[in-house]
């Protein structure tokens, strides 16, 4: 079934947006649980795609699960008991369906000593080679091979604490490592260690279950290997890239939101360009409040991504469509990714000046940009078209939109109680 989203824009946004716990600090935390032989309790868990094949993984695995789902407001309770898992083989079927599956591999050998995953699929941003994960848990004890497809991985006992450097920054390495270290024998250093705030959400949790984790938001974490992991209750942050998704809505259109549950500082490169371009950002509390009251026009900027805390590799498409309708030209390079330009022709479909020159796009702004029939490729290129289409006049469908409900909760309730004329239309 490929549902379509279609959208009558060319109205302000104006309302209040509750921004759901991280996708990105629930899965490496789901996956984390497989390291404890207790009962835990997750709050503020977005009820997503990718969290469902998260737990059809670990279900599979035998670890017994409870989903409670309340109203998106508040957040969904997950509780997880890894102390009945029978099987340690993480299979295609399930495995295939999303990347950060590959996070099962780190506590499955650390608890079991044996692991079989099979290499990860996901969406069609580019490679994600996962050697950084393999050579780590190798410096750690881990006797790992590729065969068939799988990722083959014992250990003889525990494994050891091992001084891991990534000669590059990844996200998905060093919550590999930081899990399995935490039930380690002996003291695990990583240096030049993402610093993402899901990874500090991870740390966080593993500490709560009895881990030894300091260094926890800088480049160099510090894990003193414990005996087991037990019981505990964790709540997740909230989603900055949704959070930041909603606030380009409000720019795009013209409007102003209030985004409920957000927090204000995991998004200070967003908030920086955004107050550049024009758009008033106020913090209040635990709510950010994002206004276009009185801006005529969105100025032009240049914005590369890069590692936290600068500009995320997950807002670039949205940013590119605000950008599109921005009095001047802007540039954006694009330093993570190198398929992550798959929504620049949709957007030329609806109007966009766009040119391409290998990992940079040079957008000149246009006045408004018009409807259309475009189809999404990936998740953020996804969301980006629907943002376009709430900014066009008339009436627009998005395409392939099964993408979207792997990153984003509830999402035409959101928008339409901001007063967007947006329906999902389900097809057979």
């Amino acid at each position: 079934m490929l549902d379509k989203i279609r959208i009558h824009g060319g109205k302000p946004l104006v309302g209040e947006v509750y921004i759901s716990g991280a996708k990105n600090a629930a899965l490496p935390i789901i996956a984390a649980c497989l390291a404890s032989n207790g009962k835990i309790v997750l709050s503020n868990v977005p009820n997503l795609h990718d969290i469902e094949s998260m737990i059809e993984l670990l279900e599979d695995l035998g670890c017994n699960i409870a989903f409670n789902k309340k109203d998106h407001t508040v957040g969904h309770e997950l509780v997880i008991d890894s102390s009945t898992v029978n099987k340690t083989i993480a299979e295609y079927d399930i495995v295939r369906k999303m990347r950060a599956s590959i996070l099962v591999l780190g506590p499955l050998l650390a608890r079991f000593h044996d692991a079989k995953v099979s290499l990860p699929g996901g969406c069609a941003i580019g490679a994600r080679p996962v050697d950084m994960h393999i050579e780590a848990l190798k410096k750690m004890g881990g006797e790992i091979k590729l065969e068939d497809g799988y990722i083959h991985a014992k250990s003889q006992g525990r494994l050891k604490g091992a001084e891991i450097y990534f000669d590059k920054v990844s996200v998905g390495a060093t919550e590999n490592v930081v899990i399995a270290a935490s039930i380690a024998d002996g003291t695990t250093h990583i240096y030049n260690a993402a610093q993402e705030p899901e990874i500090e959400d991870l740390c966080n949790m593993l500490n709560s279950l009895g881990a030894k984790i300091s260094g926890i938001g800088t480049q160099n974490i510090v894990i003193e290997g414990v005996e087991s992991l037990g019981a505990g209750t964790h709540k997740l942050i909230s989603d900055r890239i949704e959070a930041g998704t909603y606030a380009i809505a409000a720019a795009i259109t013209k409007g102003e939101i209030i985004l409920k549950n957000c927090q204000y500082e995991h998004l200070l490169a967003l908030w920086e360009y955004m107050r550049n371009a024009g758009v008033v950002i106020q913090k209040l509390g635990n709510d950010v409040k994002v206004s276009m009251k009185g801006v005529e026009r969105i100025k032009p900027l240049h914005i590369k991504t890069a590692p936290y805390p600068y500009f995320p590799t997950d807002l670039q498409a949205q940013m590119m469509t605000l950008l599109t309708i921005a009095d001047g030209t802007s540039q954006v390079s694009e330093t993570i990714f190198e398929n992550r330009f798959m929504h620049v022709p949709e957007l030329m479909r609806m109007g966009a000046n766009i040119t391409l020159n290998d990992n940079v796009a040079t957008i000149e702004g246009v006045n408004e940009l018009k409807n259309a029939q475009v189809m999404a490729t990936d998740l953020r290129a996804s969301v980006s078209l629907v943002l376009a289409s709430l900014a066009a006049g008339g009436e627009s469908t998005v395409n392939r939109v099964y993408h979207l409900d792997r990153g984003y909760e509830s999402v035409e309730e959101k928008l339409r109680a901001c007063g967007a004329d947006i329906e999902r239309v389900k097809e057979n």
